[in-house]
């Protein structure tokens, strides 16, 4: 049994030695109960593809306080399973192809310029002042956002960081309000209601490249030795800092709908499950010299994205948004340095810094 105490302390230590000991551990966890994780590779690439494990409206707790006419628009897509997912998921993925990113790389890369631009010469969190901001002005950029109201959107990016209290709630109507009269350039054929849900969605999804870049240098800066290869193909160290210090540590709640067998262990219907991301992609039975930190890793199957029908589906977004930060802040600041410890934030399910200090 996974003790939360110790997960909160050090969840990267603990979902370890939970994977050591077998492919699946019991947790307790406060409003679920009893959750199985699944701590290896390939039982975990099993169970995100099993239509028998679903997301469902319990996978799924909102902060109280929300006002009534948000909530419609607060069920994305990560909410829903089966053919309604499927039917969503196929209308909004033009706007997200590989294709679709790297066509958004100019206008990204300006605004990585832009925030390097305007870096404090002292005193700098990288958190703050570039990790955090980044997602939410290319959201800005990729919705429509007018220039007039991205000040007010990096606010709402703040408050979504921090994933609940007043500040987070305040934030949602006013987001939805905005999303409404936004340029919508998405280009995806989906009702206004959906699609400023999927407004709402990217704004969560941004917390992932805020997490991964803010992560990332960290990971960087305590092994100097990689600086250079990750200042030299940028792309190929995003997906190694993916499976090292992925932000997601654990997989949004799946429920049993009949017994499954797992490793050996029978999940009862109803039984809620998740995967432990960063012991699957530090698993030794799938990762040559897993304990290993190496950014020209390569082939690299972390499951960082999840995998099966919710594999995030502005992975490319993330991705071509990390590259660009990572090796445009390499290259502008080649002395960059710690300037003391980061705060890691406590959080059982999302690896994250509350901040990141630096000398440039």
């Amino acid at each position: 049994m996974l003790d939360l105490t110790e997960v909160v302390r050090d969840p990267v230590a603990a979902y370890e030695r939970a994977r050591e000991e077998s492919a699946l551990a019991r947790m307790p966890v406060p409003g679920i109960g009893d959750l199985w994780v699944v701590t290896r590779h390939a039982e975990a690439r099993a169970v995100l593809s099993d239509p028998r494990f679903e997301v469902n409206q319990r996978s799924f707790v909102r902060p109280p306080g929300i006002p009534e006419h948000c909530l419609p628009y607060l069920r994305t897509m990560a909410e829903i399973d089966g053919p309604e997912h499927t039917r969503l998921r196929r209308a909004a993925a033009p706007a997200f192809t590989v294709g679709r990113a790297n066509e958004l790389r100019p206008r990204i890369a300006r605004i990585v310029d832009r925030l390097l631009d305007e870096l404090p010469a002292h005193d700098v969190d990288l958190l703050r002042d570039f990790a955090r901001p980044l997602p939410i002005e290319v959201i800005c950029e990729v919705v429509g956002i007018p220039d007039e109201a991205r000040p007010r959107w990096r606010e709402y990016g703040a408050a979504v960081a921090s994933g609940a209290g007043e500040a987070f709630v305040a934030a949602i109507p006013r987001i939805i309000e905005d999303a409404k009269n936004a340029e919508h350039v998405l280009s995806v054929a989906l009702s206004e209601t959906k699609r400023v849900t999927l407004v709402w969605h990217l704004v969560l999804a941004g917390q992932t490249p805020t997490n991964l870049i803010a992560n990332g240098v960290d990971a960087l800066l305590r092994h100097p030795d990689q600086l250079a290869a990750a200042a030299a193909d940028p792309a190929r160290a995003v997906e190694e800092l993916l499976r090292w210090c992925g932000p997601q540590l654990l997989t949004t709640p799946r429920y049993a709908t009949g017994d499954v067998e797992v490793a050996g262990e029978v999940i009862r219907a109803g039984d809620p499950v998740t995967v432990a991301i960063i012991a699957a992609n530090r698993d030794p039975r799938a990762f040559a010299d897993a304990a290993r930190f190496d950014v020209t890793r390569g082939p690299n199957g972390h499951l960082s994205f999840s995998h099966g029908p919710h594999f995030c589906l502005a992975a490319s977004l993330a991705r071509v948004e990390t590259e660009l930060a990572i090796g445009g802040l390499l290259r502008r600041f080649p002395r960059l340095r710690p300037a003391g410890d980061p705060l890691r934030a406590p959080d059982p399910g999302t690896l994250r810094l509350a901040s990141l200090p630096v000398d440039l």
